[in-house]
């Protein structure tokens, strides 16, 4: 007697053709976004540069989804992706990037895919969206726009957390910026850098450079922005201490030898 024929040996469990549907999705999802990636890099090297960042727009809009953690989800932290390439790109070069704009909608939200994509396609996802987002950041320094390109080069950096580009394009942006905290922020992005570049990078004089230059721009806007915290707080003090005859002036602030300070009132 002959053994009996397994027929279920050539056919694929209904879990599994779903899966292969899935991916075969998310693959055509990458395809979509590479090719408009592509668009948007002549566009660039065009100097278009409102173009590119449609471009680059659109592509983000093609893919899935950064997902959550399971421990994160509630808290709004995203993951981060653990493997991703970071080799040079034509075109915007990685002069490559793009963020998705909160008033990007419509369309693109149509066009977003819900699939979860196997490991090795996630991390395809993961590189596609940081080299995006990167090139969308190259496209908002063009146009000057300083506080989209340290959001879209942020975008690239949670898919990414080593993306040289990224880095050096958020540090030069909120240089732009010159607020005492985005100075702080382009000085941890520099050191950042100094980390994981090789010591013998061409990059590597030119960061220190920055460095140098960032220390004293950052006193000074500290000074500042204190100094003009202080002014408001005083004008408050004395709208609600003049009520009683008194303003701020009455009281005086002196360093305690112990990092604080001691206040004395005077008439």
């Amino acid at each position: 007697m002959s053994d009996p024929v397994d027929l279920a040996s050539d056919q694929l469990a209904p879990q599994d053709e779903e899966a292969l549907a899935e991916e075969a999705q998310v693959q055509k999802c990458l395809r979509d976004a590479e090719e408009l990636k592509q668009e948007g890099n002549e566009h660039f090297r065009a100097k278009r540069w409102n173009e590119a960042l449609a471009a680059y727009r659109s592509g983000l809009g093609r893919l899935p989804k950064r997902r959550l953690l399971e421990t994160e989800k509630g808290k709004g932290k995203e993951r981060e992706a653990d493997d991703t390439d970071d080799e040079e790109d034509e075109g915007a070069g990685r002069e490559d990037g793009g963020a998705m704009g909160s008033k990007e909608k419509g369309k693109e939200k149509a066009e977003e895919s819900v699939q979860t994509p196997s490991l090795e396609a996630e991390l395809e996802c993961a590189r596609a969206r940081a080299i995006m987002n990167a090139n969308a950041g190259a496209c908002y320094v063009k146009l000057e726009e300083w506080t989209e390109a340290v959001s879209a080069c942020s975008e690239a950096l949670k898919d990414d957390p080593t993306y040289v580009k990224a880095l050096q394009r958020r540090a030069s942006a909120n240089e732009k910026i010159g607020s005492w905290s985005s100075l702080s922020s382009a000085q941890e992005d520099y050191n950042t850098l100094l980390t994981i570049l090789p010591s013998d990078s061409p990059h590597t004089a030119d960061i220190k450079r920055s460095l140098a230059s960032l220390k004293p721009r950052l006193e000074a806007a500290q000074k500042a922005e204190t100094a003009e915290m202080l002014d408001k707080l005083k004008g408050l003090g004395n709208n609600i201490l003049g009520r009683f005859g008194l303003s701020t002036d009455n009281f005086q602030f002196t360093p305690n030898g112990e990092g604080g300070y001691s206040m004395n009132f005077a008439r």
